[in-house]
């Protein structure tokens, strides 16, 4: 099949079709008499595990490294990697969540001193909110030591 066809069937871009196929992680397709690039059937599961991989968050060079081999990629060596991506975005998760919190207080604290017609002191406000991230982290160091 001929690239427009296996974007169509993949849903990427052509220009992204030859970007993978120029990274390494799509081989190299067969040529037309007229120079078109032919691709076979194996390409669209390619694609779809680059597509996949990518939606997980795994960058570019892991998988350009897991296709790197003619052999299959170690089992051991993926699970290793899908339990390192679970823990990134564990911390990830972690992080966000705090975010949300002080958001959230920040949202709070603002709308309750502007009602009450009280200015507010920037630097005290972000040194109050700080103090408050910083606090679940000793909390969690003290119960690991």
């Amino acid at each position: 099949m001929r690239i427009g066809e296996l974007a169509e069937k993949t849903g990427l871009a052509p220009s992204a079709i030859r970007f993978y196929e120029q990274s390494g992680l799509l081989p190299e397709p067969e040529r037309s008499p007229n120079g078109y690039r032919v691709y076979s059937e194996q390409a669209i599961g390619r694609l779809r595990v680059v597509q996949l991989a990518q939606n997980l968050g795994f960058p570019l060079d892991r998988l350009r490294e897991a296709f790197s081999g003619d052999e299959l990629y170690p089992k051991e060596d993926l699970l290793h990697k899908l339990d390192t991506r679970l823990e990134e975005i564990e911390q990830l998760m972690t992080a966000l969540r705090l975010q949300r919190k002080t958001l959230r207080t920040l949202r709070t604290t603002l709308s309750e001193a502007w009602a009450q017609g009280k200015c507010v002191d920037g630097e005290e406000l972000a040194n109050q909110l700080l103090a408050q991230q910083q606090e679940p982290s000793r909390r969690s160091k003290t119960r690991h030591e």
